[in-house]
């Protein structure tokens, strides 16, 4: 995919005369343990960014780059969680805006309009327009899915180092075999998501 490609849909935001674009993604729905993280950026229009993609397109090792460079040249950034505690009061999808309520928040000064990853944004408290699979057609988007990814992956790491014997370092909190057999062996830990533990058999 071109570069060029990546702008369209903000330079048809840009024509309804929007200024100040802000892209937004989360990482972590899916996972049964740790926070679910959000990022908001805004990037300079028309900025290219060799290889910038939907974060889950990428190598760990190619987020990590894309990382230090979406951090350096944005106008703004901003990111931000909501805890497994959260998520277990709320539920998944009304914590998930509100980490991007705090992500946008975090921005400083409103953004004219939010893109969001994704087709609701029922929770969002700014103007926004949704985009499914937006971390793919967005630049914007696309810095915002890398940021959460990354900040949350490394949360996680920081997690496994805490509660030891769950591999939070390696599946980063989701699904996996070895993850059920640890929950079977040792029992949740304080940082996994009681609702989604109800599934386990």
């Amino acid at each position: 995919m071109k570069m060029t490609d990546l702008w369209d849909i903000e330079r048809g935001l840009m024509a309804e005369g929007f200024t100040v674009i802000a892209g937004v993604d989360e990482a972590g729905r899916g996972p049964l343990a740790g926070p679910v993280c959000a990022a908001a950026v805004i990037l300079p229009p028309e900025l290219a960014i060799p290889g910038l993609d939907d974060s889950k397109k990428l190598t760990p090792k190619k987020r990590d780059a894309l990382f230090d460079s979406i951090t350096e040249k944005a106008l703004r950034y901003g990111v931000a969680f909501a805890s497994e505690k959260e998520i277990d009061e709320l539920n998944i999808l009304n914590a998930t805006y509100l980490a991007m309520n705090r992500a946008i928040a975090a921005l400083g000064p409103a953004p004219d309009i939010c893109i969001i990853d994704g087709n609701r944004s029922a929770g969002i408290e700014y103007p926004n327009k949704t985009v499914v699979g937006g971390d793919g057609l967005s630049a914007n988007v696309a810095a915002a899915s890398v940021l959460a990814k990354v900040t949350r992956d490394r949360y996680m790491e920081k997690l496994g180092a805490e509660y030891p014997g769950y591999g939070f370092e390696k599946h980063k909190g989701y699904g996996t075999k070895e993850h059920y057999a640890a929950l079977r062996a040792l029992g949740p830990s304080p940082v996994h998501r009681v609702t989604f533990l109800r599934k386990m058999h």
